[in-house]
């Protein structure tokens, strides 16, 4: 797996903490960094068969569609590209004009992931989002259009405007495009965000956790009702359209991040760039260490196992944890699970996984960090 952080976008959104800059002016400088990032760490992975790439970011949907296919062209210089390789393009509504979109199909872009978050302009202006209210309703015809199918779009819920009335209106809304694919996320606020700040000086209302859940329960139950697989906590998904590049990364499978801020890993190891758009050019090009690693044990990793498989519908495979991380930690995890399979009946037993019930998915962190094992003892 191979993933691009394209950091540029035209605007920041009030809650967002990901790295990004409002000005294009270093555009040129930071595509001709990927490229050289990819000559020389293209020996990270030692499987060759790329078979997702995923532009994120930022926006970057924001680059001309030669800059993503030139990015797709290196990575085919040094990998062998599936035959069936999923490329996603994170995407906002905006940018979705019909000449950009035509582009974008004669590239090997094959998946969007368009960030509609509400349908609602008065939403759209509270998160500062770009794109407005029509924009976000022609974005998904005007790919569709194009003749992409493989589509997945964003909606936000368990914030202060959004009403369950206003809730309900954007899911059936978002059903209505028969998209085969639909991502969903609490409104976090993150520390240093414009939303944080907001909060702090009373300009907005907290988050409410009470709201959050409902609006969660919501979501599950109207996406299932319609055909999807709520497959990871936040991800559903009609049978078989399951974001191959996404389901990778929850299953532990080894991945390369190029550009700045973006994050690696190797089973054993992670690894970031620097979140510092002139320094990892400067970096980069000089041929300097961009890199930040830390180097996992045994705790970290299972625990980073529990967290990731517990949030999917396929959960924790115990076999798989007696196997890789030994009986001692295996029979840890299910003394721990004891509790919410028996007394709160949100984790279930399905033959050797352990899987969260519906009333378990709205506290899947918090259940999570109860299976944790703890560093210091032994386990082995």
């Amino acid at each position: 797996m191979i993933y691009f952080h394209i950091p540029f976008c035209k605007q920041a959104c009030h809650y967002c903490d990901f790295h990004f800059s409002t000005s294009l002016g270093q555009k040129t400088a930071i595509l001709e960094a990927l490229h050289k990032e990819v000559d020389q760490r293209h020996a990270y992975l030692h499987d060759r068969t790329v078979r997702s790439i995923y532009f994120g970011g930022g926006t970057p949907s924001i680059l001309d569609a030669s800059d993503i296919d030139r990015l797709i062209d290196k990575v085919a210089r040094h990998f062998e590209i599936a035959s069936d390789v999923e490329i996603t393009l994170e995407a906002n509504p905006d940018d979705l004009h019909k000449q950009k979109v035509s582009m974008l199909r004669h590239t090997g872009i094959n998946r969007f992931s368009i960030g509609i978050q509400s349908f609602f302009e008065e939403d759209l202006r509270w998160m500062n989002r770009a794109h407005n209210a029509d924009e976000a309703e022609s974005a998904i015809k005007r790919v569709q259009d194009a003749g992409f199918e493989n589509i997945t779009a964003d909606l936000i819920y368990g914030y202060p405007l959004l009403s369950d009335e206003k809730w309900k209106a954007n899911m059936q809304r978002l059903l209505g495009y028969d998209i085969p694919h639909i991502s969903s996320y609490a409104m976090t606020v993150e520390h240093k965000t414009a939303l944080a700040h907001f909060i702090k000086q009373g300009k907005a209302k907290p988050m409410d956790e009470s709201q959050s859940a409902a609006q969660m329960s919501m979501l599950m139950e109207t996406l299932t009702t319609n055909g999807f697989e709520h497959y990871e906590i936040s991800n559903f998904a009609k049978p078989g359209h399951y974001a191959k590049h996404n389901t990778n990364y929850w299953r532990g499978i080894h991945y390369l991040g190029i550009g700045p801020s973006a994050h690696s890993f190797d089973g054993k190891s992670r690894s970031w760039n620097i979140a510092n758009n002139a320094q990892y050019i400067q970096r980069v090009i000089s041929g300097e260490n961009n890199l930040e690693t830390e180097l996992l044990t045994l705790e970290d990793r299972l625990n980073e196992y529990v967290m990731t498989s517990l949030r999917t519908m396929w959960g924790i495979d115990l076999p798989h944890v007696e196997q890789v991380f030994g009986s001692a930690a295996c029979k840890h995890i299910n003394d721990a699970a004891q509790r919410f399979i028996e007394r709160h009946e949100m984790i279930a037993v399905d033959g050797q996984h352990l899987r969260l019930t519906t009333s378990g998915k709205l506290l899947a962190d918090h259940i999570a960090s109860e299976l944790f094992l703890l560093d210091g003892n032994d386990y082995h």
